[in-house]
């Protein structure tokens, strides 16, 4: 007989909600307001297209009433990926306050790339992307990176909120 799974339902659903609504964010400041993300940038959201699907799987488990093992196997998984997204957030976050150098592949600055079109071909083997030592907005004193750090603890916390929760 099945321990029902329907409690981690509620916390399953939040997590994909959440992760979805932090890199749609991230999306929405690349696409709507300009902000080209560095390779850091990049890899800080893996974690989240990742964990989504992931979180959405526990969803339907519980809906479904799986074991409750399954479930929260599942959340687990997800928080196991937000404390991963925390991390690369905290050094991303690091790098960008001169705590500690970060990665020599990532360190042109945006306005290195051309405005003319006749440089454009060789410049595409020579330019890379944004800075990741240099912030490109802050908010509240945080910066991209650093809200990520946030939001994936707070993600973080709910999947262990999940995991913990009796039924």
């Amino acid at each position: 007989m099945n321990a029902s799974a329907k409690p981690q339902f509620l916390p399953a659903i939040l997590l994909a909600v959440a992760m979805a609504a932090t890199v749609g964010t991230a999306l929405g400041f690349q696409y709507i307001g300009g902000y080209i993300p560095c390779a850091l940038c990049y890899m800080e959201r893996e974690p989240y297209y990742y964990a989504i699907p992931v979180a959405i799987v526990a969803a339907i488990a519980a809906l479904i009433n799986m074991p409750k093992w399954i479930v929260k196997a599942l959340i687990a998984i997800v928080m196991i990926a937000m404390l991963i997204g925390a991390g690369l957030g905290t050094y991303h976050a690091g790098a960008e306050w001169s705590f500690w150098p970060g990665p020599s592949t990532c360190s042109t600055p945006v306005n290195a790339v051309t405005k003319d079109a006749g440089n454009l071909l060789s410049d595409l083997n020579s330019v890379h992307g944004p800075s990741c030592t240099e912030a490109a907005l802050r908010v509240l004193g945080l910066s991209f990176a650093g809200w990520n750090v946030v939001a994936s603890l707070i993600i973080a916390g709910v999947a262990a909120w999940g995991i913990r929760r009796k039924g």
